[in-house]
């Protein structure tokens, strides 16, 4: 057998396993992902993002909702969304609340971009590389919906 079949026969199991796992791993590590941000936030001054969002969501809602509501009820939200990817819910209305979530998490590069650049639009403090990592999520996501029999 030549090193170009072994090769071809390596990839062709490693790429049998990627179709069959892949999707489901995708799922797990963004559900975990939510999963924990979302109970941080349940424990007061657990979570890096706790009082960035809490002041996004002050100003979304015009200052008129409880701020410890609304981080209870964001925390509720992230850990539901976490555990339906976890569970393997197949519901497009997970991924609208994922996206919709994403959303929000992007906002702040708009409502406080003091705190998300250095030199804008390119040098990010640490809490504007810990939103710029949510682009991966939402493009994981959208592969997650592509591949969803739920449309």
């Amino acid at each position: 057998m030549s090193v170009k079949e072994i090769s071809d026969r390596i990839d062709f199991r490693f790429h049998q396993l990627v179709d069959r796992y892949s999707l489901v791993l995708l799922e797990l590590s963004i559900g975990l992902t939510y999963l924990w941000f979302g109970i941080l936030k349940f424990f007061p001054s657990s979570s890096p993002a706790e009082v960035l969002a809490a002041d996004t969501m002050e100003i979304m809602t015009f200052h008129l909702v409880n701020t410890g509501w609304l981080i209870k009820g964001l925390a509720t939200w992230e850990v539901l969304i976490g555990l339906s990817l976890i569970l393997r819910f197949r519901s497009k209305y997970v991924l609208y609340l994922l996206l919709v979530h994403m959303g929000g998490t992007l906002s702040p590069m708009i409502i406080f971009p003091e705190q998300i650049f250095v030199y804008p639009p390119f040098g990010f403090t640490l809490v504007g590389q810990y939103i710029m990592k949510n682009f991966i999520i939402i493009s994981a996501a959208l592969v997650i919906y592509s591949k969803s029999n739920n449309r």
